[in-house]
């Protein structure tokens, strides 16, 4: 097995397989990524058991062959390379070698009939959409997943498909981002899948630099992703996620209107002096006006207040300041619209633009 390839040409594509490697192992070869190569082409593919990246990329030089070597050491010695040096790769004994100008590394492998593959069940259909539109929704509802919570199917996205269209919800139990995508063209009945909180993050990094079209295939136990940089495959998790909908308010009876990135701007300042513990801020609705404010057990106080469009009631509430900043990032549009009922409900927050993202905040009591 041999080739040649230029550093910055392999360290993307070996940066996005790593990514999946776990630091600590149950078995050697899971510490390792997997090097195929035929004719010209080179595939990289790595695994955790539960999820597998692999990606291709054309090399020179080539003779086929295939080889599993340590994941971080080859990145690391990669990144640390000149970006315009030749970077070729050899067997020798057993050993990879890698010399690029004066330097040559040599370092030990695994074989590549060791490798394992995720296990996937028969393929239920598949449908493609745009790479950037599901970029684009993931980025906008992955927050919102739980990190390590007991309610295990929370740390993860739901991923309902149906006639019409694709939508992505995530929540922690304190907050809920809903996303769809209208338009997909497939064969898929109605499923709901519940994908782990890895599986997106690496998703998400697969699909960040892809402008085609990507081809989406499910199974009982797993989700495929297809792209022109590579392929993703994830285990789903085997749960029962709960009925949202219940929790998307009604139209409310107080609306206000306001320009998203003042509202963003404002609560960014006023919570660096919130409860570090718990990052309450209160917010008073008035009469076309909006008054933050917030304060912290060392009795600091921090108060700003925006002019918004709002002719209901007064209104007083309090939100966790980090919740309401990561919603208004999510949202595009230069305006929000805050949907409340009253001072115990939930918030609807939404571009005032026609959009296809809403996102739900849970009140506090300050």
């Amino acid at each position: 097995m041999k080739f040649t390839v230029t550093q910055d040409r392999l360290i993307k594509p070996l940066q996005r397989v790593v990514n999946v490697v776990e630091r600590r192992q149950t078995k050697p070869i899971l510490g390792n990524i997997l090097l195929s190569l035929k004719d010209d082409e080179l595939t990289l593919t790595s695994t955790d058991l539960e999820i597998e990246m692999r990606t291709q990329l054309s090399v020179s030089s080539a003779s086929s062959g295939e080889i599993t070597v340590p994941a971080r050491k080859l990145l690391d010695i990669t990144r640390s390379l000149p970006t315009d040096a030749d970077v070729s790769f050899s067997l020798e004994n057993q050993r990879a070698v890698l010399t690029s100008g004066r330097s040559r590394f040599t370092l030990s492998t695994l074989p590549a009939s060791g490798y394992p593959n995720v296990e996937i069940a028969n393929a239920h259909g598949s449908f493609t959409l745009p790479e950037k539109a599901l970029a684009t929704a993931l980025d906008r509802t992955a927050f919102a997943m739980a990190q390590q919570d007991v309610r295990y199917y929370l740390n993860g996205m739901l991923m309902e498909i149906s006639d019409e269209g694709l939508r992505l919800v995530a929540t922690d139990g304190h907050r809920l981002a809903i996303c769809d995508l209208p338009e997909h063209s497939g064969d898929v009945d109605n499923q709901r899948i519940i994908i782990p909180r890895k599986g997106i993050q690496e998703l998400g990094r697969l699909l960040a630099d892809s402008t085609g079209e990507t081809v989406v295939t499910l199974g009982s136990n797993f989700i495929q992703v297809a792209t022109d940089n590579g392929s993703f495959i994830s285990k789903l998790i085997n749960g029962i996620y709960p009925d949202y909908h219940n929790v998307i308010p009604q139209t409310g009876q107080c609306n206000a209107i306001c320009d998203r990135e003042d509202l963003r701007s404002a609560l960014v300042r006023v919570g660096i002096l919130s409860n570090e513990q718990y990052r309450g801020v209160r917010m008073r609705f008035g009469p076309e006006r909006l008054v933050v404010t917030a304060n912290n057990p060392e009795h600091e106080e921090a108060e700003e207040e925006l002019a918004i469009e709002y002719s209901a009631s007064d209104l007083d509430i309090a939100f966790n300041v980090a919740y309401l900043i990561e919603a208004l990032t999510a949202c595009d549009g230069d305006q929000v619209k805050i949907n409340l009922t009253d001072s115990n409900s939930c918030c609807l927050i939404e571009p005032v633009a026609q959009s296809n993202c809403r996102y739900i905040v849970m009140p506090m009591r300050l």
